[in-house]
């Protein structure tokens, strides 16, 4: 018998403050962001209803479609982008969602801030770094890094943190550790890494953001 979305969200939560007492900072905490793309809408409703405010989606058309009338059920909801983002959809994600977190690019960047100065919403963004070099995966090299945040503070975009992505088959340590030294490098605090496979050990180093799907609403559909 499967576990509940709710008995989940608790274990999720349980797992973070083991590790953040294992690491020595029981009072420090990552946000956790469930990770609702793709799942079933009687899954987003159970985790709504447990209570969870904080959610992740990867596509705007997408969560346009469940959040616009979820909202109007549960207005205090936080939603946060966390895929690549189109410069051409900057308009709709700005509308509709609370943060982002995969600005990977000056054009991206000036179009964000156009919208955010259209629509009078100044939203925290993340810069997405590519540790991995993946030429499939979104985010900025390691050497853009510096020239994109540069300009996007310039123009002024409220940059809060960095976000990261491993590489599947890569001891996640290595990433989560260079995410960590790049932050505080450039003075940035917040660091969105760790998913449901590394969640834990995310938060043990530092994570201020967890994405978390799979372990708390299942298998997508």
């Amino acid at each position: 018998m499967s576990t509940s979305v709710a008995d989940n969200l608790a274990q999720v939560s349980k797992d973070i403050s083991r590790m953040c007492r294992h690491a020595g900072a029981p009072d420090v905490q990552p946000r956790l962001i469930a990770v609702s793309k793709m799942q079933p809408e009687d899954r987003v409703v159970e985790a709504l209803e447990a209570g969870h405010r904080v959610f992740g989606e990867n596509r705007v058309q997408e969560a346009e479609g469940r959040w616009l009338p979820l909202k109007e059920r549960f207005p205090d909801v936080e939603l946060h982008l966390i895929g690549s983002l189109q410069s051409n959809k900057a308009s709709d994600a700005v509308a509709l969602f609370d943060e982002i977190h995969s600005l990977d690019r000056i054009k991206l960047a000036d179009a964000l801030k156009k919208e955010m100065d259209a629509q009078g919403r100044q939203l925290p963004v993340y810069i997405q770094v590519n540790t991995g070099r993946e030429d499939q995966k979104g985010g900025v090299s390691l050497e853009e890094l510096p020239g994109l945040l540069a300009h996007a503070r310039e123009i002024g975009l409220n940059v809060v943190g960095l976000m990261v992505i491993p590489p599947v088959d890569d001891d996640p340590t290595l990433h989560f550790a260079l995410l960590k030294k790049l932050a505080a490098r450039h003075g940035l605090a917040r660091l969105s890494m760790g998913m449901s496979s590394d969640f834990a050990l995310a938060a043990a180093m530092g994570a201020t953001d967890v994405r978390v799907g799979t372990a708390i609403f299942g298998n997508r559909a």
